[in-house]
Protein backbone atom coordinates (compact mmCIF):
# COMPACT_ATOMS: atom_id res chain seq x y z
CA UNK A 1 0.00 0.00 0.00
CA UNK A 2 1.08 3.50 -1.12
CA UNK A 3 1.36 5.91 1.76
CA UNK A 4 -1.34 8.79 1.57
CA UNK A 5 0.59 11.51 0.89
CA UNK A 6 -1.61 14.43 1.33
CA UNK A 7 -1.74 13.81 4.63
CA UNK A 8 -0.05 16.78 6.38
CA UNK A 9 0.78 17.28 9.84
CA UNK A 10 3.05 20.07 9.88
CA UNK A 11 1.72 21.68 6.55
CA UNK A 12 5.02 22.85 5.72
CA UNK A 13 6.45 20.69 3.25
CA UNK A 14 7.18 22.67 0.24
CA UNK A 15 6.15 21.82 -3.61
CA UNK A 16 6.29 22.37 -7.00
CA UNK A 17 4.81 25.70 -7.53
CA UNK A 18 3.25 25.82 -4.24
CA UNK A 19 1.09 28.93 -3.89
CA UNK A 20 0.96 30.22 0.59
CA UNK A 21 -2.20 32.21 0.37
CA UNK A 22 -5.06 32.27 -1.95
CA UNK A 23 -4.02 35.80 -3.61
CA UNK A 24 -1.15 34.25 -4.12
CA UNK A 25 -1.94 32.70 -7.07
CA UNK A 26 -0.63 35.41 -8.77
CA UNK A 27 2.72 34.85 -7.39
CA UNK A 28 2.95 31.05 -9.28
CA UNK A 29 1.66 32.16 -12.59
CA UNK A 30 4.51 34.62 -12.82
CA UNK A 31 4.24 38.27 -14.52
CA UNK A 32 3.66 36.62 -17.58
CA UNK A 33 0.25 35.09 -16.20
CA UNK A 34 0.73 31.52 -17.36
CA UNK A 35 0.07 28.51 -15.51
CA UNK A 36 1.06 25.10 -16.17
CA UNK A 37 0.02 22.35 -15.61
CA UNK A 38 2.12 20.74 -12.55
CA UNK A 39 1.13 24.24 -11.12
CA UNK A 40 -2.63 23.94 -11.79
CA UNK A 41 -2.40 20.94 -9.83
CA UNK A 42 -0.40 22.22 -6.66
CA UNK A 43 -2.80 25.10 -6.45
CA UNK A 44 -5.70 22.76 -6.68
CA UNK A 45 -4.53 20.94 -4.43
CA UNK A 46 -3.79 23.99 -1.77
CA UNK A 47 -6.81 25.43 -2.51
CA UNK A 48 -10.11 22.93 -3.73
CA UNK A 49 -12.46 23.01 -1.10
CA UNK A 50 -13.23 19.46 -1.59
CA UNK A 51 -9.37 18.92 -0.04
CA UNK A 52 -10.15 21.27 2.85
CA UNK A 53 -13.18 19.42 3.69
CA UNK A 54 -11.22 16.28 3.57
CA UNK A 55 -8.23 17.30 5.89
CA UNK A 56 -10.92 18.78 8.38
CA UNK A 57 -12.21 15.68 8.55
CA UNK A 58 -8.75 14.24 9.09
CA UNK A 59 -8.41 16.35 11.75
CA UNK A 60 -11.49 15.87 13.18
CA UNK A 61 -10.84 12.01 13.61
CA UNK A 62 -7.68 12.23 15.29
CA UNK A 63 -10.12 14.31 18.38
CA UNK A 64 -12.21 10.93 17.74
CA UNK A 65 -8.79 9.10 19.34
CA UNK A 66 -8.43 11.61 21.72
CA UNK A 67 -12.08 11.11 22.61
CA UNK A 68 -11.77 7.20 22.33
CA UNK A 69 -9.06 7.26 25.02
CA UNK A 70 -10.60 9.42 27.24
CA UNK A 71 -13.23 6.79 28.29
CA UNK A 72 -10.96 4.74 29.86
CA UNK A 73 -8.45 6.98 31.28
CA UNK A 74 -9.38 8.17 34.94
CA UNK A 75 -11.74 10.83 36.01
CA UNK A 76 -10.10 13.54 38.42
CA UNK A 77 -12.18 16.23 40.11
CA UNK A 78 -11.30 18.28 43.42
CA UNK A 79 -13.22 20.88 45.34
CA UNK A 80 -13.15 23.42 48.40
CA UNK A 81 -15.88 25.12 50.00
CA UNK A 82 -15.75 27.38 52.63
CA UNK A 83 -19.17 28.65 54.88
CA UNK A 84 -18.98 31.94 57.41
CA UNK A 85 -21.90 31.55 59.12
CA UNK A 86 -22.75 35.48 60.00
CA UNK A 87 -25.34 34.14 62.55
CA UNK A 88 -25.26 30.32 63.64
CA UNK A 89 -28.68 28.68 63.41
CA UNK A 90 -29.87 27.64 67.18
CA UNK A 91 -32.43 24.69 67.50
CA UNK A 92 -34.25 24.58 70.58
CA UNK A 93 -33.83 21.32 72.35
CA UNK A 94 -35.55 19.70 75.73
CA UNK A 95 -34.38 21.02 78.81
CA UNK A 96 -34.03 17.37 80.55
CA UNK A 97 -31.31 16.32 78.25
CA UNK A 98 -29.16 18.88 80.57
CA UNK A 99 -30.92 18.83 83.39
CA UNK A 100 -33.34 15.87 84.97
CA UNK A 101 -34.85 18.15 87.25
CA UNK A 102 -35.95 20.69 84.53
CA UNK A 103 -39.97 21.02 84.33
CA UNK A 104 -41.17 18.84 81.47
CA UNK A 105 -41.87 20.77 78.04
CA UNK A 106 -39.11 23.38 79.05
CA UNK A 107 -36.95 24.02 76.09
CA UNK A 108 -33.40 25.61 75.73
CA UNK A 109 -31.80 26.96 72.63
CA UNK A 110 -28.62 25.32 71.30
CA UNK A 111 -26.14 26.67 68.71
CA UNK A 112 -25.13 23.82 66.01
CA UNK A 113 -21.95 24.90 64.10
CA UNK A 114 -19.01 27.16 64.10
CA UNK A 115 -18.23 30.70 62.78
CA UNK A 116 -16.22 29.01 59.83
CA UNK A 117 -16.65 25.47 57.72
CA UNK A 118 -13.90 24.35 55.62
CA UNK A 119 -14.73 21.40 53.77
CA UNK A 120 -12.25 19.72 50.60
CA UNK A 121 -11.62 17.01 49.02
CA UNK A 122 -10.65 15.20 45.86
CA UNK A 123 -11.79 12.36 44.11
CA UNK A 124 -11.05 9.77 40.94
CA UNK A 125 -12.86 7.81 39.05
CA UNK A 126 -11.04 5.10 36.84
CA UNK A 127 -12.73 2.49 34.10
CA UNK A 128 -11.49 -0.55 34.65
CA UNK A 129 -13.83 -2.97 32.48
CA UNK A 130 -15.90 -1.60 30.09
CA UNK A 131 -15.69 -3.73 26.61
CA UNK A 132 -17.29 -0.93 24.15
CA UNK A 133 -14.82 1.72 25.69
CA UNK A 134 -11.64 -0.50 25.08
CA UNK A 135 -12.88 -1.58 21.57
CA UNK A 136 -13.27 2.43 20.94
CA UNK A 137 -10.09 3.04 20.84
CA UNK A 138 -9.70 0.91 17.74
CA UNK A 139 -12.41 2.15 16.42
CA UNK A 140 -11.11 5.56 16.26
CA UNK A 141 -7.88 4.58 14.56
CA UNK A 142 -9.60 3.17 12.00
CA UNK A 143 -11.86 5.64 11.78
CA UNK A 144 -9.25 7.80 11.15
CA UNK A 145 -7.92 5.38 8.35
CA UNK A 146 -10.99 5.64 6.86
CA UNK A 147 -10.51 9.75 6.77
CA UNK A 148 -7.00 9.48 5.68
CA UNK A 149 -8.42 7.25 2.44
CA UNK A 150 -11.03 9.73 2.12
CA UNK A 151 -8.53 12.63 1.65
CA UNK A 152 -6.48 10.46 -0.76
CA UNK A 153 -9.18 9.82 -2.99
CA UNK A 154 -10.58 13.28 -2.62
CA UNK A 155 -7.43 14.43 -3.83
CA UNK A 156 -7.10 11.73 -6.82
CA UNK A 157 -10.57 12.97 -7.76
CA UNK A 158 -9.39 17.17 -7.70
CA UNK A 159 -6.52 16.03 -9.62
CA UNK A 160 -7.99 14.13 -12.38
CA UNK A 161 -10.56 17.12 -12.51
CA UNK A 162 -7.79 19.72 -12.54
CA UNK A 163 -6.19 17.75 -15.93
CA UNK A 164 -8.90 17.22 -17.82
CA UNK A 165 -10.06 20.93 -16.82
CA UNK A 166 -6.64 22.01 -17.85
CA UNK A 167 -7.47 19.83 -21.50
CA UNK A 168 -10.44 21.07 -22.02
CA UNK A 169 -9.28 24.63 -21.94
CA UNK A 170 -6.20 24.02 -24.14
CA UNK A 171 -8.50 21.97 -26.75
CA UNK A 172 -10.73 25.27 -26.70
CA UNK A 173 -8.00 27.50 -27.14
CA UNK A 174 -7.35 25.51 -30.32
CA UNK A 175 -10.75 25.41 -31.88
CA UNK A 176 -10.88 29.22 -31.57
CA UNK A 177 -7.54 29.25 -33.39
CA UNK A 178 -9.18 27.81 -36.02
CA UNK A 179 -12.10 29.35 -36.14
CA UNK A 180 -10.64 32.75 -36.07
CA UNK A 181 -8.39 31.13 -38.94
CA UNK A 182 -11.53 30.65 -40.94
CA UNK A 183 -12.84 33.86 -40.49
CA UNK A 184 -9.86 35.48 -41.45
CA UNK A 185 -9.32 33.15 -44.68
CA UNK A 186 -13.34 34.12 -45.12
CA UNK A 187 -12.82 37.69 -44.99
CA UNK A 188 -9.38 37.70 -47.34
CA UNK A 189 -11.59 35.80 -49.78
CA UNK A 190 -14.57 38.35 -49.61
CA UNK A 191 -12.13 41.01 -49.84
CA UNK A 192 -10.40 39.68 -53.38
CA UNK A 193 -13.37 38.96 -54.99
CA UNK A 194 -15.07 42.31 -54.30
CA UNK A 195 -11.22 43.36 -55.89
CA UNK A 196 -12.29 41.07 -58.87
CA UNK A 197 -16.08 41.92 -59.20
CA UNK A 198 -15.06 45.89 -59.62
CA UNK A 199 -12.38 44.75 -62.28
CA UNK A 200 -15.03 42.32 -64.20
CA UNK A 201 -13.46 38.83 -63.35
CA UNK A 202 -16.35 37.42 -60.93
CA UNK A 203 -19.82 38.06 -60.97
CA UNK A 204 -22.00 39.48 -57.83
CA UNK A 205 -23.15 35.69 -57.17
CA UNK A 206 -19.63 34.53 -56.07
CA UNK A 207 -19.10 37.90 -53.66
CA UNK A 208 -22.61 36.56 -52.15
CA UNK A 209 -21.13 33.30 -51.46
CA UNK A 210 -18.79 34.36 -49.40
CA UNK A 211 -20.56 36.48 -47.70
CA UNK A 212 -23.24 33.81 -46.71
CA UNK A 213 -20.06 31.80 -45.58
CA UNK A 214 -18.67 34.56 -43.62
CA UNK A 215 -21.96 35.42 -42.38
CA UNK A 216 -22.31 31.36 -41.06
CA UNK A 217 -18.81 31.38 -39.50
CA UNK A 218 -18.53 34.40 -37.45
CA UNK A 219 -21.07 33.37 -34.92
CA UNK A 220 -19.31 30.29 -34.53
CA UNK A 221 -16.20 32.83 -33.70
CA UNK A 222 -18.48 34.26 -31.41
CA UNK A 223 -19.27 30.70 -29.65
CA UNK A 224 -15.80 29.42 -29.46
CA UNK A 225 -15.11 32.52 -27.66
CA UNK A 226 -17.28 31.97 -25.33
CA UNK A 227 -16.20 27.97 -24.87
CA UNK A 228 -12.82 29.42 -24.28
CA UNK A 229 -14.26 31.51 -20.93
CA UNK A 230 -16.61 29.11 -20.17
CA UNK A 231 -13.25 26.54 -20.21
CA UNK A 232 -11.35 28.93 -17.87
CA UNK A 233 -13.85 29.55 -15.48
CA UNK A 234 -14.44 25.94 -14.79
CA UNK A 235 -10.77 25.07 -14.41
CA UNK A 236 -10.77 28.02 -11.94
CA UNK A 237 -13.23 26.42 -9.56
CA UNK A 238 -11.76 23.49 -9.99
CA UNK A 239 -8.26 24.76 -8.98
CA UNK A 240 -10.05 26.89 -5.85
CA UNK A 241 -9.67 29.85 -7.23
CA UNK A 242 -11.53 33.18 -7.60
CA UNK A 243 -12.79 33.75 -11.09
CA UNK A 244 -11.59 36.93 -12.14
CA UNK A 245 -7.88 35.70 -11.79
CA UNK A 246 -6.39 36.27 -15.17
CA UNK A 247 -4.04 33.37 -16.54
CA UNK A 248 -3.88 31.62 -19.27
CA UNK A 249 -2.35 27.29 -19.93
CA UNK A 250 0.32 26.34 -21.44
CA UNK A 251 0.28 23.93 -24.29
CA UNK A 252 0.09 23.20 -27.87
CA UNK A 253 -2.34 20.33 -29.03
CA UNK A 254 -1.20 19.98 -32.55
CA UNK A 255 2.23 19.53 -31.42
CA UNK A 256 1.96 16.86 -28.96
CA UNK A 257 3.00 13.29 -30.09
CA UNK A 258 1.15 11.01 -27.68
CA UNK A 259 3.26 7.93 -29.27
CA UNK A 260 6.66 9.35 -28.36
CA UNK A 261 8.17 9.26 -24.65
CA UNK A 262 9.78 12.85 -24.77
CA UNK A 263 9.03 15.98 -26.51
CA UNK A 264 10.88 18.52 -27.91
CA UNK A 265 8.11 21.45 -27.94
CA UNK A 266 9.02 23.56 -24.63
CA UNK A 267 5.16 24.22 -24.14
CA UNK A 268 4.66 20.31 -24.40
CA UNK A 269 7.06 19.42 -22.02
CA UNK A 270 5.22 19.82 -19.10
CA UNK A 271 2.17 17.91 -20.19
CA UNK A 272 4.73 14.87 -21.36
CA UNK A 273 5.77 14.80 -17.92
CA UNK A 274 2.35 14.62 -16.32
CA UNK A 275 1.23 12.20 -18.94
CA UNK A 276 4.29 9.61 -18.20
CA UNK A 277 3.97 9.87 -14.32
CA UNK A 278 1.79 6.57 -14.48
CA UNK A 279 3.13 4.30 -16.82
CA UNK A 280 0.37 2.84 -19.95
CA UNK A 281 1.38 -0.21 -22.08
CA UNK A 282 -0.53 -0.09 -25.23
CA UNK A 283 -1.74 -4.53 -25.11
CA UNK A 284 -4.94 -6.79 -25.55
CA UNK A 285 -3.85 -9.11 -22.60
CA UNK A 286 -6.59 -8.74 -19.56
CA UNK A 287 -7.41 -6.00 -17.38
CA UNK A 288 -5.41 -6.74 -13.61
CA UNK A 289 -8.27 -5.59 -11.26
CA UNK A 290 -6.64 -6.66 -8.17
CA UNK A 291 -3.82 -4.57 -8.46
CA UNK A 292 -6.09 -1.27 -8.86
CA UNK A 293 -8.39 -2.65 -6.13
CA UNK A 294 -5.10 -1.91 -3.60
CA UNK A 295 -5.26 1.56 -5.39
CA UNK A 296 -8.32 2.77 -5.64
CA UNK A 297 -9.41 5.52 -3.60
CA UNK A 298 -13.53 3.97 -2.89
CA UNK A 299 -11.96 0.52 -2.76
CA UNK A 300 -10.32 1.05 0.01
CA UNK A 301 -12.26 3.77 1.79
CA UNK A 302 -14.88 0.99 1.91
CA UNK A 303 -12.22 -1.77 2.92
CA UNK A 304 -11.55 0.47 6.12
CA UNK A 305 -15.15 1.17 6.63
CA UNK A 306 -15.84 -2.87 6.67
CA UNK A 307 -12.74 -2.92 9.22
CA UNK A 308 -14.72 0.02 11.23
CA UNK A 309 -18.08 -1.89 10.98
CA UNK A 310 -16.58 -5.08 12.34
CA UNK A 311 -15.31 -3.23 15.51
CA UNK A 312 -19.02 -1.64 15.84
CA UNK A 313 -20.26 -4.79 16.06
CA UNK A 314 -17.60 -6.23 18.51
CA UNK A 315 -18.73 -3.29 20.68
CA UNK A 316 -22.18 -3.96 20.70
CA UNK A 317 -21.55 -7.30 21.72
CA UNK A 318 -19.66 -5.89 24.49
CA UNK A 319 -22.69 -4.51 26.03
CA UNK A 320 -23.50 -7.92 27.08
CA UNK A 321 -20.73 -7.83 29.22
CA UNK A 322 -20.14 -6.85 32.61
CA UNK A 323 -18.15 -2.70 33.64
CA UNK A 324 -16.27 -2.69 36.18
CA UNK A 325 -15.07 0.63 37.93
CA UNK A 326 -13.41 2.12 40.95
CA UNK A 327 -13.97 5.23 42.98
CA UNK A 328 -11.42 6.90 45.31
CA UNK A 329 -12.72 9.93 47.39
CA UNK A 330 -10.29 12.03 49.63
CA UNK A 331 -11.76 14.62 52.06
CA UNK A 332 -11.12 16.97 54.26
CA UNK A 333 -13.63 19.25 56.98
CA UNK A 334 -12.28 21.71 59.28
CA UNK A 335 -14.12 24.07 61.77
CA UNK A 336 -13.28 27.15 63.17
CA UNK A 337 -14.31 30.18 65.77
CA UNK A 338 -13.67 33.56 65.76
CA UNK A 339 -11.66 34.73 62.58
CA UNK A 340 -10.50 32.63 59.78
CA UNK A 341 -7.35 30.64 59.28
CA UNK A 342 -7.28 28.61 55.71
CA UNK A 343 -8.74 24.86 56.88
CA UNK A 344 -8.12 26.07 60.28
CA UNK A 345 -6.16 24.40 62.52
CA UNK A 346 -4.07 21.12 63.28
CA UNK A 347 -6.84 20.40 66.31
CA UNK A 348 -10.03 21.50 63.57
CA UNK A 349 -9.63 19.72 60.87
CA UNK A 350 -10.51 16.01 59.96
CA UNK A 351 -10.28 13.48 56.88
CA UNK A 352 -11.62 10.99 55.83
CA UNK A 353 -11.07 8.67 52.38
CA UNK A 354 -13.20 6.13 51.02
CA UNK A 355 -12.43 3.24 47.86
CA UNK A 356 -15.26 2.16 46.15
CA UNK A 357 -16.07 -0.83 43.27
CA UNK A 358 -19.17 -0.95 41.49
CA UNK A 359 -20.04 -3.83 39.28
CA UNK A 360 -22.44 -3.40 36.85
CA UNK A 361 -24.00 -6.04 34.67
CA UNK A 362 -27.17 -5.29 32.63
CA UNK A 363 -29.50 -8.09 32.68
CA UNK A 364 -32.36 -6.88 30.56
CA UNK A 365 -32.68 -3.94 28.40
CA UNK A 366 -35.30 -4.69 25.87
CA UNK A 367 -34.32 -5.61 22.83
CA UNK A 368 -32.39 -2.85 22.63
CA UNK A 369 -28.61 -4.53 21.83
CA UNK A 370 -30.36 -7.11 19.96
CA UNK A 371 -31.60 -4.96 17.52
CA UNK A 372 -28.94 -2.62 17.13
CA UNK A 373 -26.22 -5.99 16.73
CA UNK A 374 -28.63 -6.86 13.46
CA UNK A 375 -28.87 -3.39 12.63
CA UNK A 376 -24.61 -3.54 12.30
CA UNK A 377 -24.48 -6.81 10.85
CA UNK A 378 -27.11 -6.10 8.26
CA UNK A 379 -24.98 -2.60 7.60
CA UNK A 380 -21.75 -4.84 7.31
CA UNK A 381 -23.39 -7.42 4.46
CA UNK A 382 -24.02 -4.05 2.99
CA UNK A 383 -20.81 -2.60 2.74
CA UNK A 384 -19.80 -6.24 1.48
CA UNK A 385 -22.26 -5.68 -1.58
CA UNK A 386 -20.69 -2.24 -2.21
CA UNK A 387 -17.35 -3.76 -2.33
CA UNK A 388 -18.83 -6.24 -5.40
CA UNK A 389 -20.01 -3.47 -6.77
CA UNK A 390 -17.19 -0.91 -6.61
CA UNK A 391 -14.55 -3.70 -8.00
CA UNK A 392 -17.66 -4.89 -10.90
CA UNK A 393 -16.87 -0.72 -11.54
CA UNK A 394 -13.64 -0.53 -11.77
CA UNK A 395 -13.27 -3.22 -13.90
CA UNK A 396 -15.46 -1.68 -16.50
CA UNK A 397 -14.05 1.80 -16.02
CA UNK A 398 -10.37 0.74 -16.40
CA UNK A 399 -11.91 -1.18 -19.80
CA UNK A 400 -13.24 2.06 -20.52
CA UNK A 401 -10.15 4.09 -19.99
CA UNK A 402 -7.75 1.23 -21.70
CA UNK A 403 -10.27 1.30 -24.61
CA UNK A 404 -10.34 4.94 -25.04
CA UNK A 405 -6.39 5.16 -25.25
CA UNK A 406 -6.24 2.23 -27.52
CA UNK A 407 -8.44 4.06 -29.50
CA UNK A 408 -6.48 7.48 -29.59
CA UNK A 409 -2.87 5.42 -29.69
CA UNK A 410 -4.38 2.86 -32.72
CA UNK A 411 -5.44 6.34 -34.72
CA UNK A 412 -2.61 8.60 -34.08
CA UNK A 413 -0.59 7.63 -37.00
CA UNK A 414 -3.16 8.41 -39.30
CA UNK A 415 -4.18 11.85 -38.18
CA UNK A 416 -0.69 12.54 -37.56
CA UNK A 417 -0.13 11.62 -41.34
CA UNK A 418 -3.67 13.79 -42.53
CA UNK A 419 -1.71 16.20 -40.71
CA UNK A 420 1.43 15.99 -42.24
CA UNK A 421 -0.11 15.72 -45.70
CA UNK A 422 -2.30 18.59 -45.21
CA UNK A 423 0.42 20.83 -44.52
CA UNK A 424 2.54 19.77 -47.48
CA UNK A 425 -0.81 20.52 -49.85
CA UNK A 426 -1.21 23.91 -48.41
CA UNK A 427 2.42 24.56 -48.79
CA UNK A 428 2.04 23.17 -52.47
CA UNK A 429 -0.97 25.51 -53.57
CA UNK A 430 0.95 28.09 -52.15
CA UNK A 431 3.40 27.36 -54.05
CA UNK A 432 1.16 26.96 -57.62
CA UNK A 433 -0.77 30.22 -56.61
CA UNK A 434 2.76 32.41 -56.49
CA UNK A 435 3.79 30.65 -59.61
CA UNK A 436 0.80 31.68 -61.41
CA UNK A 437 -0.01 27.78 -62.04
CA UNK A 438 -2.76 27.27 -59.51
CA UNK A 439 -5.96 29.58 -58.07
CA UNK A 440 -6.97 31.06 -55.04
CA UNK A 441 -9.89 28.40 -54.50
CA UNK A 442 -7.01 25.55 -54.56
CA UNK A 443 -5.49 27.31 -51.68
CA UNK A 444 -8.81 27.84 -50.00
CA UNK A 445 -9.61 24.57 -50.26
CA UNK A 446 -5.96 23.29 -48.93
CA UNK A 447 -6.02 25.75 -45.79
CA UNK A 448 -10.03 24.09 -45.17
CA UNK A 449 -8.55 20.19 -45.60
CA UNK A 450 -5.49 21.72 -43.25
CA UNK A 451 -7.74 23.60 -40.62
CA UNK A 452 -9.56 20.38 -40.70
CA UNK A 453 -6.77 17.63 -40.41
CA UNK A 454 -5.48 20.27 -37.31
CA UNK A 455 -9.07 20.31 -35.37
CA UNK A 456 -9.06 16.41 -35.74
CA UNK A 457 -4.98 15.82 -34.36
CA UNK A 458 -6.06 18.58 -31.49
CA UNK A 459 -9.49 16.29 -30.51
CA UNK A 460 -7.51 13.10 -31.01
CA UNK A 461 -4.51 14.47 -28.41
CA UNK A 462 -7.55 15.50 -26.35
CA UNK A 463 -9.23 12.20 -26.31
CA UNK A 464 -6.20 10.78 -25.29
CA UNK A 465 -4.87 12.85 -22.67
CA UNK A 466 -7.90 12.85 -20.69
CA UNK A 467 -8.42 8.98 -21.27
CA UNK A 468 -5.47 9.19 -19.98
CA UNK A 469 -6.18 11.20 -16.92
CA UNK A 470 -9.22 8.87 -16.03
CA UNK A 471 -7.25 5.49 -16.81
CA UNK A 472 -4.84 7.36 -13.75
CA UNK A 473 -7.95 7.73 -11.78
CA UNK A 474 -9.33 3.78 -12.49
CA UNK A 475 -6.24 2.02 -11.58
CA UNK A 476 -5.64 4.56 -8.09
CA UNK A 477 -1.93 6.09 -9.51
CA UNK A 478 -2.48 9.40 -9.53
CA UNK A 479 0.45 11.68 -10.15
CA UNK A 480 0.96 13.81 -6.99
CA UNK A 481 -1.19 12.19 -4.92
CA UNK A 482 1.33 9.01 -3.28
CA UNK A 483 4.37 11.18 -4.12
CA UNK A 484 5.19 14.54 -2.63
CA UNK A 485 3.32 16.38 -0.09
CA UNK A 486 2.18 19.94 -1.06
CA UNK A 487 0.47 22.08 1.80
CA UNK A 488 -2.91 22.73 1.83
CA UNK A 489 -3.74 26.74 2.41
CA UNK A 490 -6.14 27.79 5.06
Amino acid sequence: MLMVGLIITAMAIPAEGQVTDTTGVSDVIGQQKILTLTEAIDVALANNSEVKRSLLSLKSADEQVRLAWSEVLPDISGSATYTRNLEIPVNFVPAQFFDPEAPSGELVPLQFGTDNNWQGGVSVSQTLFRGEAIIGIGSSKVYKAVQSENLRATAQQIVTQTRIAYYNVLVAKEQLRLQQATVERLERNLEENRARQKAGLVDEYSVLQVEVQLGNERPQLTRARYAVDEAYRELAVVLGIPLDIKFTVQGNLNKFDITSQQTEDQLNRNLKRVDKMTPYQYTKEPVMVEKAADLRGDVRILEQQNQLKMREIKAIKSRFLPTLSANYNLNWTAAQAGNPVFFGTQDSRARSQTLGFTLSLPIFEGFERSANLSIAQIEKKDLEEQQRAVLRSAKNEIQSAREGLDQAIETAPARKEALRLAQEGYSRARARLENGLGSQLDVTNAELQLRQAEANYAQMVFSYLSAKARYDLAVGMVPFVDGDQPTLND
